[in-house]
Parts: structure tokens; C-alpha cells; sequence
């Protein structure tokens, strides 16, 4: 069985922290959707650069009041979370925290009017949404940015 593959849009600060190595969690306000340990997050920077960036797999999943996930986060060695980014989920009656595995930065990001060029219509999630390994964005994108990363 293939894992699971999910777009999700983050803030530029925030996503290049994770590819930095300095972020080791990702927060979010609980919508329903939880990914799973072993899963790939494919990251849109939203924001002013408007691109696919890279991607990281996902560790554990925590999910919680924004108090539980904030308790949790204290008990971890270095989380990379500070106030601004509990700030976010605070107000929501569930939060999860996605622990970031493995963060790869494409070698050449993917600009939306690039995305559109090729999906008419794109539109990046407001969080994330599950990516089905056979549509589009997957197929004629993600695939391509990979196979960049792996020839350096």
C-alpha cells in the first residue's frame, strides 16, 4: 500500500523553518483530517511566494485541546514552536501537532502560475487536503520535483 500524500499550505516563515531543521513540528486546527506516521506532506508557501517548496514525512501525530498540544510540545526536546506559532491554534476546540521527518527543499520551487500553466484552475488549499497518487498535481509536478532533488 502507498502512503499517504497531502498538500499543505503554510506561511513562508514557518515553512522555511522546517526546512531548516529548526522546526520540528507543525501545528494545525483539527478540521477532521489527521495525517498519518509515515505519511508525505508536500508544503505550498503561501504567502508572497506562492510555491511548492518541498516536502517532509510525517512523524508522530498528537492531537488535542490547544492546551494538550501545547503540554505535549513543553515535554519535547527542542520543538521549534514558540508563542506566535501556539498562538494559532489557540480558539480551536482541537489542534494537532505533525512532527516533520526528513524535510527535503526541492531544488527548484513550483510558482503557482506554474501549477496553473499546467492544472487550469489550481487552487492550493487553505490547510491541507489529501493528494491521490494518480491526479494531476501528483503525477505531472510532484513526481518531476523529486526525481530534480534525487539527481544532485
Amino acid at each position: 500500500m502507498q502512503d499517504e500524500i497531502y498538500l499543505m499550505s503554510i506561511r513562508p516563515k514557518y515553512a522555511y523553518r522546517i526546512f531548516t531543521g529548526t522546526k520540528k513540528f507543525e501545528l494545525r486546527k483539527w478540521f477532521g483530517l489527521v495525517p498519518s506516521p509515515g505519511s508525505t506532506i508536500i508544503v505550498y508557501a503561501s504567502g508572497g511566494v506562492k510555491a511548492i517548496i518541498g516536502e517532509f514525512k510525517v512523524g508522530r501525530v498528537y492531537l488535542g485541546s490547544p492546551g494538550e498540544v501545547r503540554e505535549f510540545l513543553e515535554g519535547q526536546p527542542s520543538p521549534g514552536i514558540g508563542r506566535e506559532d501556539l498562538s494559532y491554534i489557540y480558539g480551536s476546540r482541537k489542534a494537532m501537532a505533525i512532527e516533520v521527518i526528513d524535510p527535503v527543499l526541492y531544488s527548484k520551487p513550483i510558482k503557482l502560475v506554474e501549477l496553473r500553466n499546467i492544472i487550469p484552475g489550481f487552487m492550493p488549499p487553505l490547510s491541507f487536503r489529501r493528494i491521490d497518487p494518480f491526479e494531476p498535481l501528483h503525477v505531472l509536478i510532484i513526481r518531476r520535483a523529486r526525481l530534480s532533488v534525487k539527481k544532485r
